[in-house]
């Protein structure tokens, strides 16, 4: 199925950034679905309807949802497939003889839908799944430094999710807008009649950074690489 899995993160740090209306005619370059969980439906939408601080972005989101630019799936066997990897996912770091809770029922859920579908990637901007994906050994020292102590690994819990997991690519927020910005769908704030370069720089630029100090796990460096890829860097 061609299809993006979003967990809540990727759609916050959209929304928090005003850029969730790309989601609109990025669906429509994909020409495949864009698929949020039940869960995920909850801490976007239900819950922060309620708050004032959070009410607009809910409102925003449940319009794009209306709309049918995000499709909402519900399934028993994914629900408790789900609970069954939040155990597992739960139960592998331990630091002084307590296993370290690292992943919310949302994005488990977000990697299995991702896996139920043959999805081509989850969208997802916390860097905790991505790291235990992409890389554990960082994830590893990253709670070893915030915790000040060693950390034990479950080898054979740390096997279940990483086999489970192991077909699932793993994408960001930043990697959407870096397609936005390819097709041109972001030059709508350059308003020039003439796009000059060093305007195309500022508007990538600006993105990432945006995305970065609001909600997006994205490095320097990261953000670097992209603006020398597109022979941007030095303006």
């Amino acid at each position: 199925m061609k299809a993006l899995v979003f967990d809540t993160s990727s759609i916050i740090s959209l929304a928090l950034n005003n850029l969730l209306w790309i989601i609109r005619p990025l669906k429509k370059q994909f020409k495949g679905s864009f698929i949020i969980s039940e869960a995920v439906r909850q801490e976007v939408i239900d819950k922060p309807i309620k708050n004032r601080r959070f009410m607009f972005e809910a409102l925003t989101i449940k319009d794009i949802l209306n709309e049918g630019y995000l499709s909402l799936i519900e399934d028993k066997e994914i629900e408790d497939k789900t609970k069954y990897l939040v155990n597992v996912a739960n139960n592998i770091f331990k630091a002084n003889n307590s296993y370290i809770t690292i992943l919310q029922h949302a994005e488990v859920e977000c990697i299995v839908i991702a896996k139920h579908f043959n999805a081509d990637a989850c969208v997802v901007d916390e860097r905790t799944l991505r790291f235990l994906v992409e890389d554990y050994n960082k994830l590893a020292d990253i709670l070893k430094n915030r915790l000040h102590t060693n950390i034990e690994i479950n080898q054979e819990n740390l096997n279940i999710f990483l086999n489970y997991s192991k077909d699932v690519k793993v994408i960001r927020s930043t990697e959407l807008c870096i397609a936005a910005y390819e097709f041109g769908i972001l030059d709508r704030y350059i308003t020039d009649r003439k796009i000059h370069l060093e305007l195309r720089k500022t508007l990538l630029e600006g993105v990432l950074w945006g995305l970065k100090f609001r909600g997006c796990a994205i490095s320097e460096t990261e953000i670097n690489d992209a603006l020398g890829f597109y022979g941007l860097l030095k303006g």
